[in-house]
């Protein structure tokens, strides 16, 4: 009697997020182009990218935007709940913006990563700031780090929900509007460089 083979369950737990088209998106910024991957099928529930060189920019952009919401006591630890939340917010800005929702998120990506920021240099005991560059890789963590801060802040004693907070973020975003907290974020930023050239 032949036994059946029993299939190990792929480490592939979140598909659902793959309905939406990405062969369509379009990233214009050229710097943050090779550190943005758009796949949708290899959202992991694993650290499958953790201690290795350079293995964030492999790492999908939506997982990216997911371990960052588990920021709280809210979604520490519960990748399964931040999924959700991505979920459901995906289909939010679908149904406000009736556009694709991974180039809305894009394109908030793009307005929200600062270009120029400020360090400090010692001159003979003098602490002076000094405006720099900042590397693709940072400006795609900033805006990334500082959507999901503001998304975190806003649902924070409020009665809006974590995903209508995050689609509002989003869109805010990819609108360059500055009452976007990551927008407003990122004009800081480069305001205190500016004037530290």
């Amino acid at each position: 009697m032949a036994t059946k083979k029993t299939e190990t369950p792929s480490n592939n737990f979140f598909p659902v997020l793959s309905k939406y088209n990405t062969d369509d998106v379009k990233v214009e910024d050229k710097g943050l182009e090779r550190y943005i991957n758009l796949s949708t099928k290899n959202i992991y529930l694993g650290g499958i990218y953790s201690n290795k060189l350079f293995a964030k920019s492999k790492m999908p952009i939506v997982e990216r935007l997911i371990n960052n919401i588990m920021r709280t006591e809210n979604y520490t630890g519960k990748k399964t709940k931040a999924y959700k939340v991505v979920k459901n917010t995906f289909e939010i800005i679908e149904k406000k913006t009736k556009s694709n929702p991974m180039q809305v998120f894009i394109n908030a990506l793009q307005y929200a990563a600062p270009k120029e920021e400020t360090t400090r240099l010692r001159f003979g005991g003098i602490s002076v700031p000094k405006a720099v560059d900042i590397a693709p890789q940072r400006r795609l963590d900033l805006a990334i780090r500082n959507i999901c801060k503001g998304s975190v802040n806003a649902s924070h004693k409020n009665k809006k929900s974590m995903e209508a907070c995050l689609s509002d973020e989003i869109i805010k975003a990819s609108k360059n509007d500055v009452s976007s907290f990551a927008v407003a974020k990122k004009n800081d930023v480069e305001r205190v460089a500016k004037s530290a050239r």
